[in-house]
C-alpha cells in the first residue's frame, strides 16, 4: 500500500463500509476479507454503541475494480454522480418555485 495517511483527514476521501456496501454493491463479506488480506486500512468508530469501519473511498474503488472490474466501477460512480445531480436539481426547483411564488406576492 502507498502512503496513504494524508487521505484520512480530507473531505469525501473516507467513508464508512456501510456506505461502501451501498455505492458500490459489495458485501460486508468482501470488505472483511478484504482488511483480513491487508488491501483495505481501516479505522473504527462507533456511533451509539454500534461499531463500524471507516475506509479510505481510493483503497475501496480499487478493490471493486479487481473484483467487479473498470465497467462495473464506472457505472457504479455514474449512477452516484447522476443521483447526486437529480437531488441537487429537486432542491433548486424548489427554491425556484419558491422564489416565483414570493414575486407574485409582491408584484400583486
Amino acid at each position: 500500500m502507498s502512503d496513504t495517511s494524508h487521505l484520512w483527514g480530507q473531505k469525501n476521501e473516507t467513508l464508512s463500509d456501510k456506505s461502501a456496501e451501498k455505492e458500490f454493491g459489495i458485501s460486508s463479506k468482501d470488505i472483511l476479507d478484504a482488511i483480513n488480506a491487508g488491501e483495505l486500512q481501516f479505522r473504527e468508530g462507533s456511533m451509539h454503541g454500534n461499531p463500524w469501519f471507516r475506509l479510505l473511498r481510493v483503497e475501496v474503488e480499487r478493490l471493486v475494480e479487481k473484483k467487479y472490474g473498470a465497467g462495473y466501477l464506472k457505472e457504479r460512480k455514474t449512477k452516484k454522480e447522476l443521483l447526486e445531480i437529480n437531488r441537487e436539481l429537486k432542491t433548486l426547483n424548489k427554491r425556484v418555485s419558491e422564489l416565483e411564488d414570493r414575486k407574485k406576492e409582491l408584484l400583486a
